[in-house]
């Protein structure tokens, strides 16, 4: 199944952040072998050069790394994993906090929906 892409945004950058996504939720583990850079652009349909410009990109900053006869793989640098989970959830929270404010909540209004909603979750787990 194709992946969802924007139009608005270069593809390659949606991939590198879907495939980034993917190795800080566990999808990929630490040390895992990533599919070719083929069989990922026919899943994501996209041209396998688009592909390979988000690897190169993943590669660049140590997510990823080349072993020549191999294949890619998932660092198995736990932190650096977790610092870019850490940051993602950062990027993700300022977002929120200002499209809030936005809208005309304040600091501790934005505290209680965010309790709120939290406990509403905890009891659809149960």
């Amino acid at each position: 199944m194709a992946w969802d892409l924007d139009s608005d945004r270069p593809i390659y950058a949606q991939l590198l952040e879907r495939i980034q996504l993917q190795i800080v939720s566990g999808v990929y583990g630490p040390g895992d072998k990533l599919p070719s850079v083929r069989e990922l652009a026919a899943t994501a349909s996209v041209n396998p050069n688009t592909m390979q410009k988000a690897f190169a990109e993943l590669e660049r900053s140590g997510l990823i790394i080349t072993r020549r006869t191999s294949g890619r793989f998932v660092t198995e640098d736990i932190q650096m994993i977790t610092r870019i989970r850490t940051d993602l959830a950062r990027e993700e929270v300022n977002a929120f906090i200002l499209k809030m404010k936005g809208l005309g909540f304040g600091s501790q209004d934005i505290i209680r929906l965010l309790e709120a909603a939290s406990s509403e979750n905890e009891k659809g787990d149960e």
